[in-house]
């Protein structure tokens, strides 16, 4: 009789970090919020030790903020955060659209399926799973577009975007039907080769997270 197999579980540390991590970009751990090393020990079953080697990692990506003796402090998304990212994302998308116009067949069928899974995400009201599906919508025309470079830098920015595209959404709850709406769009552009409304389709989805920054509707 073979023996059972035996899963082995990731090293704490990395359990802690994986935990508190995805808390904070589904916006279970909101900015603003302390989080103690014994409540985070007991939440993911471990000592201490590897709690603060965990959040040591995080607060080196940015997300946390380490208080000695008090706990981590969730850092909230800035405004200047926003700005920095919607910059970036321009810069490099407005270039990838550009380049894979008119798409290729295998990437508008990769887009085809990935705006079914937002539809599908939206339908469940998972704006966690929507905000995933959101992000691998446009980093698939960054990779098409055949810069490692580039796609290397675009994927740095995940993180960020996933807590960003949670919040906003959670902000602005009509989004979600409109981010499917314009991704319809953009598609249909990249697919018929029109360079022009696509850098213009670019241009107003990426932009819009600048107005809810200001409290204004897109």
């Amino acid at each position: 009789m073979d023996a059972p197999t035996v899963v082995k579980q990731p090293p704490a540390a990395e359990r802690v970090y994986t935990h508190v991590k995805q808390a904070v970009l589904d916006r279970r751990y909101e900015g603003g919020i302390l989080l103690s090393e014994g409540e985070l020990a007991e939440a993911v079953g471990v000592s201490r030790t590897p709690v603060r080697e965990a959040l040591l990692r995080l607060e080196a990506e940015g997300l946390l903020k380490l208080y000695p003796k008090k706990g981590a402090l969730v850092l909230p998304v800035s405004a200047q955060e926003i700005a920095d990212v919607v910059e970036t994302r321009l810069l490099v998308e407005r270039h990838a659209a550009a380049k894979v116009a008119p798409a290729a067949p295998q990437l508008v069928a990769r887009l085809e399926e990935l705006l079914e899974e937002q539809q599908g995400h939206a339908a469940a009201g998972d704006l966690a799973a929507f905000a995933v599906a959101d992000r691998c919508f446009h980093a698939e025309i960054v990779r098409a577009a055949g810069n490692r470079i580039l796609a290397q830098l675009y994927d740095q920015l995940r993180d960020r975007q996933l807590r960003m595209g949670v919040a906003t959404m959670h902000a602005d709850p009509g989004r979600i039907a409109k981010n499917i709406a314009e991704h319809t769009e953009l598609l249909g552009a990249l697919r018929a080769g029109d360079t022009g409304a696509a850098l213009a389709l670019v241009e107003q989805h990426v932009s819009w997270v600048k107005f809810i920054v200001r409290g204004e509707s897109a």
